[in-house]
């Protein structure tokens, strides 16, 4: 992926930087494998507002993706690399050799023509899916499942991968893109390689109105308010009302712990996240 920048012909131009999507060989996506996107702009049935900032946005078909990845032996050909307006990462279009047709996520450096293949008989080269205890140590993979069959879960988004550390007893341990060490089922699947479109995080929307394509509305900061809006409204100057952050609520934003303390996966957990 690469990107660019433009002449700054307006203030939305002048600090914009996109994408040049001159991998992106499909023009239009397989419509069998898409399905509608039915936007509900935060509200509940009965018209209330239950999620704030969401609204508008552009139409758009959500893509099927192949997340298990479980034709076996039957080899595979990238036919193209297509957009998704839904995840960071481009998509894949495979073409079994039995007719068949799927999107996976398309790693990088995979292009159109090669062949690919799943199963434990597959060679542990890009794009390839096999389980974790078929692939060899220190290696990168991304689309790891946490439960086997399932599908993936883990390490799917742009330019995202974990590295396979060790391996014993039938289970595999993974360190993940934010340096949590974890043990996996060797039975679960991966596919080799990282997630492609490692660019993305680079791209500056450059005005407000490309935001709202997006379906997100504008979020007003709780300084900016009155006291009777919000906790750290209010006050003389650049004040936050002498309130520790939170939300409109008085629910406490920063240093408080959200993971259970009994949760089941803390076993599986060899190393915490930096």
């Amino acid at each position: 992926m690469a990107l660019k920048t433009f002449n700054p012909r307006s203030q939305g131009m002048r600090f914009r930087v996109s994408s040049t999507f001159e991998e992106i060989t499909e023009k239009r996506p397989v419509k069998s494998l898409t399905v509608a996107v039915r936007k509900k702009a935060g509200r509940n049935n009965t018209g209330k507002i239950t999620v704030r900032h969401h609204g508008g946005g552009a139409k758009r078909r959500y893509r099927i993706i192949d997340w298990r990845r479980i034709k076996d032996g039957v080899e595979a050909t990238v036919t193209a690399i297509g957009y998704d307006p839904n995840r960071s990462a481009n998509l894949a279009l495979l073409e079994y050799a039995d007719g068949v047709k799927s999107y996976i996520l398309a790693p990088e450096g995979v292009k159109v023509g090669m062949k690919l293949m799943s199963g434990e008989k597959a060679e542990a080269t890009v794009g390839n899916c096999l389980p974790l205890s078929q692939i060899p140590l220190g290696l990168m993979v991304h689309c790891v499942e946490l439960v086997p069959g399932r599908g993936a879960k883990v390490a799917r988004s742009a330019g995202n991968e974990a590295q396979v550390m060790a391996r014993s007893g039938g289970k595999v341990t993974l360190k993940l893109a934010s340096g949590e060490v974890r043990i996996f089922d060797g039975r679960c699947r991966a596919t080799v390689g990282a997630v492609g479109n490692k660019d993305w995080g680079s791209i500056k929307l450059g005005k407000a109105g490309r935001k709202r394509y997006l379906g997100i509305r504008p979020t007003v900061r709780g300084v900016a308010m009155n006291p009777v809006d919000h906790p750290m409204g209010g006050g003389e100057g650049r004040t936050s009302g002498g309130t520790n952050p939170c939300s409109p609520w008085g629910q406490l934003a920063k240093g408080g712990k959200t993971r259970k303390p009994n949760k089941a996966s803390n076993k599986v957990i060899v190393k915490r996240r930096k």
